[in-house]
């Protein structure tokens, strides 16, 4: 039990690693009444492994910020300081290659944790979509905390599993599939994703820009439009704002089984 006023205490002498991650942080008070318990997405995070006595001391290390649409949570290559849990808004994850393209490589939604990978320095950049709120936590202190926690860390394992599924899938969005199947696998995709956060429904919310999903999928901006006004025009979907209406759900799954 020795490990945990240690996580407390690296929290205080990271203070200048925290600055450094450009974060505006904001009241206790900014998660409302009942702090971590109440929290909308703890159920799908990795918090969900913890009893009420934990999440009060995760609480004590988490700095709740919020960053406008635009704003940068952090930048491929700099020290990895922070690790980050998404518990509002969509957040970009791209990599830019050394001939200046950019390489969308996933969207983030609440209860995804960013930054977890075992390395001094971030792998990729992460940009917020529309408003974006998170819980910040040094890293040393978070990783403190999971040394003295093996349940959670079993949880992070759970995480890192289903991160490796969904990369595998994206390989093969990447490879032999057309446009409409790669595009008809990404909308069915996030579908899913916002079903597990409560959130079922025939409608998908796509707040990310339609060349945001086409340098994810390898596609240029063109064939996206393209592609989306065609499975509206056979009415597959429906394309609504802020999103598309899935209208032919049959279809979609036989196309991207």
């Amino acid at each position: 039990m020795s490990v945990i006023p240690h996580a407390i205490s690296f929290a205080h002498e990271q203070e200048d690693a925290i600055v450094n991650c450009q974060l505006l942080a904001c009241s206790a008070a900014a998660r409302g009444e009942g702090g971590c318990r109440n929290c909308m997405v703890r159920l799908v995070s990795v918090c969900a492994s913890l009893t009420d006595d934990e999440l009060a001391l995760l609480e004590q290390l988490a700095m709740p910020t919020h960053f406008a649409s635009g704003d940068t949570l952090f930048t491929q290559g700099s020290a990895a300081h922070c690790v980050y849990n998404v518990t509002a808004g969509v957040v970009r994850l791209y990599k830019l290659l050394s001939d200046g393209r950019r390489q969308v490589v996933g969207f983030a939604l609440p209860g995804d944790f960013l930054g977890l990978a075992m390395r001094d320095a971030y792998g990729f950049s992460a940009d917020a979509i529309g408003d974006v709120a998170v819980c910040a936590f040094s890293r040393g202190a978070y990783t403190a905390l999971v040394d003295a926690k093996p349940h959670l860390l079993k949880r992070l394992h759970e995480f890192a599993t289903h991160e490796l599924t969904l990369a595998h899938e994206q390989m093969m969005l990447l490879g032999r599939r057309t446009a409409e199947e790669k595009l008809i696998c990404f909308l069915l995709g996030m579908q899913q994703r916002w079903a597990r956060l409560g959130k079922p429904s025939v409608t998908v919310p796509l707040p990310m820009t339609r060349q945001d999903i086409a340098d994810f999928l390898g596609l240029t901006i063109e064939t996206v439009s393209r592609t989306f006004t065609r499975l509206a025009k056979d009415r597959t979907i429906l394309i609504v704002p802020g999103g598309v209406r899935v209208m032919n759900a049959e279809r979609m799954h036989a196309i991207a089984a």
